[in-house]
């Protein structure tokens, strides 16, 4: 069975931004600007998503 998959891409800067939503981004390893992370489909990791939304795109679920 297939495990559920979501692309996430970094677009904007964390600079002024509180210091859990810096750690967050890092969390999902997120590093440098436009980069993307595919990672599992999980309620953990879209908790994570929903927390610095203003910050990241979903690009792809799958």
């Amino acid at each position: 069975m297939a495990k559920k998959t979501i692309t996430i891409k970094f677009l904007k800067s964390t600079i002024g931004c509180p210091k859990t939503q810096i750690e967050t981004i890092r969390g999902l390893g997120l590093r440098k600007l436009n980069d993307t992370k595919t990672l599992e489909n999980t309620p953990a990791v879209r908790g994570m998503i929903k927390k610095v939304i203003h910050l990241v795109s979903v690009v792809k679920e799958e």
